[in-house]
């Protein structure tokens, strides 16, 4: 098997009716777990913003820790977090966003971006956006120019790219 987008997905596990019925998961441990996969992964997020001028690349909690670091390492960019609240130990900024029932919070250090630096934002899974476009508004709200957004899989069904107009969304698999 030649074609690497056919060579990743067959190192996602998929488990049905995770986590409830109805919902197929994707569960990346096993690529997590594959050092060729793992590697190439990283590769295949970071090709498009090589020499892109990034500045920081900003990782979701928690998966977005995993391969926001290896982009940023791999493309000579700094690394920042968005964590759920009450983990980030200075002053920070917050971003409240919609959950198919409730809410949920996102925060990031208030001295994180400087006003101007072009961000990547990076994280596992784009499914409705919610997740992403709060992360999005929190970098936004901190002066940063969005210069993309990077994911390993995107959930296109569910349309999550539709909450981020404007902004260059890269999807290694689509499913």
């Amino acid at each position: 098997m030649t074609d690497p987008i056919a060579r990743l997905k067959n190192l996602i596990r998929e488990i049905p009716d995770f986590p409830k019925p109805g919902v197929m998961f994707r569960d990346i441990t096993p690529l997590l777990a594959h050092p060729g996969g793992l590697a190439m992964s990283i590769e295949l997020l970071a090709n498009p913003y090589r020499g892109q001028g990034i500045d920081i690349v900003v990782g979701a909690e928690s998966r977005g820790f995993i391969f926001g670091t290896a982009v940023a390492c791999a493309i000579s960019a700094g690394f920042q977090l968005v964590r759920k609240p009450k983990k980030l130990p200075f002053k920070t900024v917050s971003q409240t966003y919609d959950l198919e029932y409730g809410t949920d919070t996102l925060e990031m250090h208030a001295d994180a971006i400087l006003p101007g630096q072009r961000v990547l934002i990076i994280d596992d899974v784009l499914a409705t956006g919610g997740t992403m476009k709060a992360c999005v508004d929190l970098v936004k709200g901190l002066g940063g120019h969005i210069a993309g957004v990077a994911v390993l899989i995107e959930l296109e069904g569910l349309k999550g790219r539709s909450r981020l107009p404007g902004i260059e969304v890269h999807a290694v698999l689509p499913y």
